[in-house]
């Protein structure tokens, strides 16, 4: 019994504002042999859109006769479109085209309660936990990709009112196939502690040296932070050195200056160390690790460390790469590259710090010491932000251009 109530209650904690136990009615996923009253098991389909009781199969006299649809470019696809009250508890996509470019020019949103603007706005191939437009065989507890050829999504997403999914096909080709499923529960109750799923896509193609990439920019209101999936094209004017020294920070209920939470690094922050290669844990990985294009790919969901706030919340990391000073010296001589040095050698209780907001220090000083070097630098950087608000919609912007999103796409689809 104990075993069971931990895990009702953790799930519970992915929709609720605070970790105590939902009435029992309410309780999300339930233990398995548990009836759940009320609740009315749905699958909106091709073969049965928005999962009308007693319509499924209807094509063909019910002999598969209407697996998939088709996205002509600039149309739109309908996945679901219901009123009530309920949760989505599983998504499933699959399409014909799984290239960089159609992955990045799909655009899917997701809208709650009949707002009109959506609480999800990503790339289908970002949202569903790999960027890059790189397809991954892969599992986490989140989503998953069993051969690299479709995509899973097991948020749990309630809603209170109504539920919308739609894909935009933003490419400049008809997509011929798409198959999918999106399965959720009518629900007879509310429980006024859950919240609404959002996702948030954004990519800056050169960051700003000694600037932080917002992973998740300023967002209002009262929620949790259930973690990103972020993509690294690096900049090759840096050479072979390493990219990912940076610091992740989250700045909540009214942090300025200064975060409440700080990591130490970027490999740190999705729990391994010392550089980061492939890795597909529930709750951090690495799908992509691909130095001779540069790329990187890799996730941190904080489901067993939840990040909860009451009035907003912002999350970012630093873009600091790192290498011996021998071999970050000719790059700041060259001159190709903007750096700004920040420490080197690797005792940080000795001065070996050299940030200054007023001047940037030449590698080339006989004074400083040998070692390895830390310094700003600019990437080509995008994240998908999952996170949960009291409120159907935030204050977030639009989903950037199509334009944006497929520009300089250096993967092919492994798919």
């Amino acid at each position: 019994m104990r075993v069971v109530t931990v895990l009702c209650t953790l799930s519970l904690g992915m929709l609720a504002c605070n970790q105590q136990p939902a009435r029992q009615h309410n309780a999300y996923p339930d233990n398995i042999f548990t009836y759940m009253e009320g609740a009315q098991t749905r699958w909106s389909s091709p073969e049965n859109i928005n999962a009308e009781k007693g319509k499924g199969a209807t094509a063909n006299h019910g002999a598969k006769g209407h697996p998939y649809d088709s996205i002509n470019s600039g149309a739109s696809k309908v996945l679901l479109d219901v009123q009530g009250q309920g949760i989505i508890n599983r998504i499933w996509i699959t399409i014909n085209d799984r290239s960089p470019e159609m992955l990045r020019s799909l655009k899917l949103e997701m809208y709650w309660d009949n707002e009109t603007k959506p609480a999800v706005t990503a790339p289908l191939g970002d949202f569903f936990g790999v960027g890059l437009g790189r397809m991954a065989t892969f599992e986490n507890a989140l989503f998953a990709s069993p051969e690299g050829r479709s995509f899973l999504c097991y948020i749990p997403m309630p809603f209170r009112k109504a539920a919308k999914i739609v894909v935009t096909n933003e490419s400049g080709k008809k997509l011929s196939h798409i198959f999918f499923d999106v399965n959720f529960q009518l629900l007879e109750h509310w429980d006024e502690r859950f919240m609404y799923f959002h996702a948030y896509w954004h990519r800056d193609t050169a960051t700003t040296v000694g600037k932080d990439f917002e992973l998740l920019p300023a967002v209002k209101g009262k929620g949790r932070f259930l973690g990103v999936s972020i993509g690294v094209n690096a900049n090759p004017a840096y050479n072979m050195t390493w990219w990912g020294e940076g610091e992740v920070k989250m700045f909540l209920d009214g942090d300025k200056d200064l975060p409440t939470l700080a990591g130490t690094g970027t490999e740190d922050y999705i729990g391994t160390a010392w550089s980061q290669g492939w890795f597909c844990n529930r709750y951090s990985g690495c799908l992509v690790d691909d130095w001779p294009n540069k790329q990187w790919a890799f996730y941190r969901f904080h489901i067993p460390d939840p990040v909860f706030f009451a009035q907003d919340c912002r999350v970012t990391i630093q873009q600091i790469g790192g290498d011996f000073k021998k071999n970050v010296l000719p790059i700041q001589q060259a001159g190709k590259a903007k750096l700004i040095p920040v420490t080197i050698g690797g005792d940080y209780a000795k001065s070996n710090l050299l940030f200054s907001k007023d001047s940037v220090v030449s590698l080339d000083d006989p004074s400083l010491p040998e070692g390895w070097t830390n310094f700003y630098r600019s990437d080509d950087v995008s994240a998908t932000a999952y996170f949960y608000l009291a409120t159907p919609s935030s204050n977030l912007p639009a989903l950037q251009s199509s334009a944006i999103r497929t520009t300089q796409l250096r993967s092919k689809s492994e798919g």
